[in-house]
């Protein structure tokens, strides 16, 4: 699904590209319950991998604005897909939030300092370190979202944001676009990179990240061991 939209999203041109789930989710992240691989480790890295930053890659390069239409619950990696838009309207009846906490695992850095960007320290430190779902309201508050609507209004209003964006001009639209897109990313020396990629990496291997996901399948609370 992923591979798929990251190549939907690099075939459009439209002046505004609206994003939105059906079903009434938005999107619930991973399926962290079926980690299937030579090794456990091998599963989760590769889950976490090349399709999921493909797809916020493409999001992230296209050359119009973006809307994340949050029509129901966007959890984990799919709340990092919708910050991926450039603006979100969210359903008053959405849950928001990050388990990486409850799961044992360490969340990229890219996605951290998105969150950074989005909401700042504290809120980025309440959603991480806390790991609760907030409801759409609180996640307003937090900056996370642009609007809250009623969820049988979330298509058109959203619809009808994308209609007014699109109208506006096109040479606007991608500049200013470009200038905030090169006002947010800040490079760290690689060095730095280097480090934060590998500490990200060592949770794959750690008791506490496959006691995590073990629990969360078994639905019981976890029994951590800090190693």
């Amino acid at each position: 699904m992923l591979d798929a939209l990251a190549d939907a999203v690099r075939s459009l041109d439209a002046r505004c590209l609206l994003i939105t789930g059906t079903g009434g989710m938005f999107s619930a992240g991973y399926d962290i319950g079926n980690l299937e691989g030579a090794t456990f480790a091998e599963a989760a890295e590769r889950l976490v991998a090349h399709p999921f930053h493909a797809a916020l890659e493409a999001l992230e390069a296209y050359r119009y604005p973006v809307i994340a239409a949050i029509n129901g619950h966007a959890i984990g990696g799919g709340l990092e897909l919708a910050l991926t838009a450039d603006m979100r309207v969210c359903a008053s009846s959405a849950k928001l939030g990050m388990p990486p906490a409850k799961l044992g695992l360490i969340y990229s850095f890219t996605g951290l300092q998105k969150f950074l960007e989005v909401c700042g320290p504290a809120y980025t430190s309440e959603l991480f370190h806390v790991g609760r779902n907030v409801p759409a309201a609180r996640g307003h508050q937090m900056g996370l979202v642009n609007e809250v609507v009623e969820p049988e209004e979330v298509e058109w209003h959203a619809l009808g944001v994308a209609r007014e964006i699109a109208a506006n001009a096109p040479l606007a639209l991608k500049g200013n676009k470009e200038i905030l897109r090169t006002l947010r990313h800040h490079r760290l020396p690689e060095a730095t990179v280097r480090e934060l990629v590998d500490l990200r990496e060592s949770c794959f291997t750690s008791e506490d990240f496959y006691e995590g996901v073990k629990s969360f399948s078994e639905k019981r609370p976890p029994a951590w061991r800090d190693r």
